[in-house]
């Protein structure tokens, strides 16, 4: 079987979806002239996907050159689903990172030691598992770009830390549906980098309630998402692919899918049981050990994040500095925001 991959690109002013083998590049409009953009894929995902392998062995039009159009200027990589969806965000799910933060902050009995403190955390982690639910929370649209878009520092707040994640792409109604059944309604799989402005989750002034994730991780650019989105057809085991990224040409995260606490179909399951899943709706399955926060080292203007997942294709982000301007509602409080 040919396999493919659907984007969406900005190509000469225009927005186009897209259809990728390798470096070539055909417009998906020529297959299929009633798709407009590729969320209309979704209307019957399987079958169109089968239209445009038939395309591919006998194409309407020469492919071009993603490379080319590219280095020419005329094209941008926009994230692939579009309109963009809501963003549904699984955290920590992955043992060895939750392992890692408990020793880190000492998240245990007073005095224990480090390896005390990580056996106490893998117990709990599958305890959680056999009889618990996974953490899941919600990130809106505006704070998705596109996998080659520079990110800004925020003005608000700092500590801006990268996390690698597996994106799952929803391709049918999904609601109430079986950890057996879940693989059932994913269309494809992508490539999400979740970035967090650490000083921004916890909520001094709301105790209580804890952690803000609004803040922290709905700055806009916080979702660099794709470059494509590879179909379920082609991706043989979602729980057996490696995720690298690195900072500046160094491996910071260097982890694979198998570590997952709550794999792919469990995560689908349980938010379906919650909410109505919707085709094009993303699902991120958390973040592996090697964050910024272990590291202790955070995003700074000129970093550059490269970051990819077995088949998935590779994401380069450059950060830039912060405006160094308030927003109105910060600037009127400039007395109790904290320093970027």
């Amino acid at each position: 079987m040919t396999s493919f991959a659907i984007c969406t690109v900005e190509l000469d002013g225009s927005m186009v979806p897209g259809m990728v083998d390798g470096d070539s590049f055909h417009d998906v409009r020529l297959a299929l002239p009633a798709v407009r953009t590729t969320s209309d894929l979704f209307a019957d995902w399987e079958s169109n996907l089968d239209l445009l392998t038939a395309y591919l062995a006998a194409p309407a039009a020469a492919p071009q050159s993603l490379e080319v159009l590219r280095t020419a200027g005329r094209l941008r990589v926009l994230p692939p689903v579009q309109p963009v969806g809501p963003v549904l965000a699984a955290g920590a799910n992955y043992r060895a990172h939750i392992i890692e933060m408990s020793v880190a902050h000492k998240l245990g009995e007073d005095g224990a030691s480090d390896a005390q403190l990580r056996e106490d955390a893998a117990t709990e982690i599958e305890t959680r598992v056999r009889t618990g639910d996974p953490y899941v929370w919600t990130g809106i649209p505006s704070a998705v770009c596109g996998a080659y878009d520079d990110v800004q520092l925020p003005d608000v707040g700092g500590d801006v830390d990268w996390e690698l994640e597996l994106g799952v792409v929803i391709g049918r109604r999904a609601h109430r549906v079986s950890v057996e059944d879940a693989l059932q309604y994913v269309a494809g799989y992508t490539i999400v980098n979740d970035l967090t402005a650490r000083t921004l989750v916890p909520r001094a002034d709301m105790a209580k309630i804890g952690t803000d994730w609004f803040r922290a991780k709905n700055q806009p650019g916080f979702f660099p998402t794709g470059p494509v989105v590879v179909p379920a057809r082609f991706v043989p085991d979602p729980s057996d692919l490696r995720l690298e990224l690195r900072l500046n040409g160094r491996l910071m995260q260097d982890a694979t899918t198998a570590d997952l606490a709550f794999d792919v179909p469990s995560l689908i399951s349980y938010a379906s049981s919650v909410a109505i899943l919707q085709p094009g709706d993303l699902l991120i399955t958390g973040s592996p050990a090697g964050n910024g926060s272990h590291w202790k080292r955070f995003l700074r203007d000129g970093d550059v994040m490269e970051a990819t997942i077995t088949g998935l294709g590779m994401q380069r982000t450059v950060i830039r500095a912060a405006s160094g301007v308030l927003p109105p509602w910060q600037a009127s409080r400039a007395s109790t925001v904290a320093a970027p």
